[in-house]
């Protein structure tokens, strides 16, 4: 006996998740009919994913080279991100948002291909980014993506995009920028006071828009938290529903065996009144035969009293 093969995993995850109850609850049938309770078991304890999670586990599965490929930038990224490479990092966070728009345009022709799968305007992509972009800085989130067996949308974490300033250690080797000759040229000075001050005003915007440029990332991923748990919620009331409604559709099947029962056992009583009306009126009709016959054993003659007195 074994559990659930691979190829079984493949199929169940690659369903749509309308669809995944049914096709898990026919698995766990068919292993019961193979005799193979523990892989029954362990089958009926898969849990259906979401529709973005759902979307994640076709590309694992249609296209593992792809996965893999997002698992080697993901590696290029952490380790520019510990060498304080800030000009390699930006170039590989281009690459980032290329790689992921391509995947997200993959996922959504393979759900094309898929019978039973949502339209394209009601597919989740913004969850499948919020996921791919997760499994890009959690190493976590990676694996699970490459499993093929994803429940559930994740959270972008983030890598830091905005870039680290370029800071210049200046050495007793290097030459002192040169001091104004006396009497020279005043305006020098001033032109390297405004300069200054420009750059001091650069670098107040920079700044600036670099707190602008967190909020907005921390709002994105708070609002992309509340998605994943909006739709997380929605697939449990979905999940609940489709129970319910199994529950129910049992219940219509037990009563109509009980109502085709009742009906059998109503015409068995009805039978059984009518078999008991004719007894009993035949029953009368012995009774007062035997009357009539005792009548005539005792007076033959139709005299009454006894033939001998």
């Amino acid at each position: 006996m074994s559990g659930p093969s691979r190829e079984l995993l493949r199929r169940l995850y690659r369903t749509p998740p309308d669809r995944f109850v049914a096709a898990r609850d026919e698995a766990v049938a068919e292993a019961r009919r193979a005799g193979d309770a523990p892989a029954a078991r362990e089958i009926a304890r898969l849990r259906r994913p979401t529709v973005a999670a759902w979307l994640v586990n076709l590309l694992a599965v249609e296209r593992p080279e792809l996965v893999a490929d997002l698992g080697q930038l993901a590696e290029s990224l952490r380790s520019a991100q510990r060498e304080l490479r800030g000009a390699r990092l930006r170039e590989l966070s281009t690459q980032r948002r290329a790689v992921v728009a391509a995947l997200l345009a993959e996922v959504r022709n393979l759900a094309t291909g898929v019978p039973g799968a949502p339209p394209l305007g009601k597919l989740p992509l913004g969850a499948v980014e919020s996921t791919l972009n997760a499994a890009l800085s959690d190493a976590g989130v990676a694996e699970q993506v490459r499993s093929g067996q994803l429940l559930r949308a994740a959270s972008y974490a983030g890598f830091g995009e905005v870039p680290r300033p370029q800071l210049r250690l200046v050495t007793a080797d290097e030459p002192a920028p040169p001091s104004p000759a006396p009497g020279g040229d005043r305006s020098a000075p001033r032109a390297r006071q405004a300069e200054r001050a420009a750059r001091a005003e650069r670098e107040r915007r920079r700044r600036a828009l670099d707190t602008e440029l967190t909020k907005a990332r921390t709002d994105q991923e708070r609002a992309e938290a509340e998605l994943a748990g909006a739709a997380e919620a929605e697939q449990g009331g979905l999940d609940d529903l489709a129970a319910i409604e199994t529950e129910l559709a049992e219940l219509e099947r037990q009563r109509a065996v009980a109502e085709e029962e009742l009906s059998r056992a109503k015409l068995t009583r009805r039978a059984a009144e009518r078999a008991v009306t004719v007894a009993r009126r035949r029953t009368g009709e012995v009774e007062a035969a035997v009357e009539a016959f005792a009548e005539e054993e005792v007076d033959p003659d139709g005299v009454g009293g006894h033939p001998n007195v």
